[in-house]
Formats: C-alpha cells, sequence, structure tokens
C-alpha cells in the first residue's frame, strides 16, 4: 500500500511486534474498532496506530484482559476509563502481594536443614497445621485426622460419588502455558491452553518474536 496517510495490516502489526492475526482478534474483541478500509483493505492512520500501541500497553505490558483493555481505548472524555485501569492495577497488586507471600515461604521452607524433610523434618507438622488445612482437624496424628476429615465431610451432606472421580484417576489440574496457573475448562468445546486471554496474548507476542528473530 503507497498510500502516504496510512499503511496496510502487516506493518500496522510489525510496528508493535505483533501479529496481523492479533490486530484481527483485537477487533473481533473490540478491543480495536476495525480501521478504515481502501480497496477493502484496512488503512491505519496515526490515530488507529495509536490506539494499537494503547492495547498494546494494556494487554501486554500491564496484562489486563481484553474486555478491561477495550474500555480503556475506546477511550472517553469522561476519563470513566480510569476505574478499570485502577480495578486491574488492584488485582495485580493482590496478585503480587500472594506471590510475595508465596516466596517468603519458599525461602523459608528451603533453610530446612534435612535432606529427607518428609521423614526427618521435625517441623513439618507444625507447618502442616500452621499452613494447610489440616490445622482445621483437631486430631494428634495424620492418618486420624485424615479420617475425622472424611467423617465431617460425609457428614456435611450426601453425596453422590458417581459426580466425583476417584482420587486414584483424578489428573493433575492443567496449566497454563503462559503463567502456569490453573485452566478452567469447558464442559464442552475447545480445550483452553490459556487462563485468560491476557496470557494468550502474551504468548501471541512471543511467537511473533521468535517469528521476527
Amino acid at each position: 500500500m503507497n498510500d502516504p496517510h496510512g499503511v496496510s495490516i502487516g506493518p500496522a502489526a510489525a510496528l508493535y511486534g505483533l501479529a496481523p492475526s492479533t490486530l484481527r482478534w483485537w477487533e473481533s474483541q473490540r478491543v480495536l474498532p476495525e480501521p478504515p478500509r481502501v480497496n477493502g483493505r484496512r488503512v491505519y492512520t496515526e490515530t488507529e496506530l495509536r490506539r494499537i500501541g494503547l492495547a498494546y500497553l494494556c494487554c501486554v505490558v500491564g496484562a489486563m484482559p481484553l474486555e478491561q483493555a477495550a474500555v480503556v481505548t475506546s477511550g472517553g472524555r469522561d476519563r470513566s476509563w480510569q476505574s478499570t485501569v485502577k480495578e486491574q492495577a488492584g488485582q495485580i497488586e493482590e496478585r503480587i502481594r500472594q506471590l510475595r507471600s508465596a516466596h517468603a515461604y519458599l525461602l523459608h521452607l528451603v533453610r530446612c536443614p534435612d535432606d529427607d524433610i518428609v521423614g526427618e523434618c521435625p517441623d513439618l507438622d507444625s507447618e502442616l497445621i500452621d499452613h494447610t488445612p489440616r490445622g482445621l482437624v483437631a486430631a494428634p496424628g495424620l492418618v486420624a485426622a485424615a479420617r475425622s476429615a472424611a467423617h465431617r465431610t460425609e457428614a456435611g451432606g450426601p453425596r453422590d460419588e458417581k459426580d466425583s472421580p476417584c482420587d486414584e484417576n483424578t489428573a493433575a489440574p492443567p496449566r497454563c502455558a503462559v503463567c502456569t496457573g490453573p485452566v478452567s475448562q469447558p464442559v464442552r468445546g475447545r480445550r483452553r491452553a490459556y487462563c485468560s486471554r491476557a496470557c494468550r496474548q502474551r504468548q501471541y507476542r512471543r511467537n511473533a518474536d521468535r517469528r521476527a528473530g
């Protein structure tokens, strides 16, 4: 395309290291409006390129879900988009808090002087009581505690065993291909590889980087 006032989708995507399919996906999810067309082809002007940049900042840099990013990229002089950004920042702050807590505990755990932490660590039982649901069961040993926990679960109401697979046959929950977080799977349809649309976009970005390299 030789239009001096705009570029086609390939250069527009390349400007931010993205694949053209990513821009089309963002359009389908209303993160970006579909740009004007010339002879049936998309034309991205300065304004559209700025909007793509903002979408990149939201989705890739800010790890924002697409539905939230769409609120920001749509703009608005009433600045209502700021509440969406603050909400995402708050969620990330909570995630950071959780990660810091996990990090601190792992550093604490690695200080255990025993090679066989299961068989030799004298503090493991107290750690289980302090940091796992085992601490909710007042029983002196783990076997007794497990029996008590099972009895308490059964006393909570009838349970259809057919609805719950046996623990011997239960597979580990699938993990996100990007952040390794748990991925909830739909009852029907295609299985998911990512826990969120933001992670999916980050994977698109990595794939685009590999192709560019």
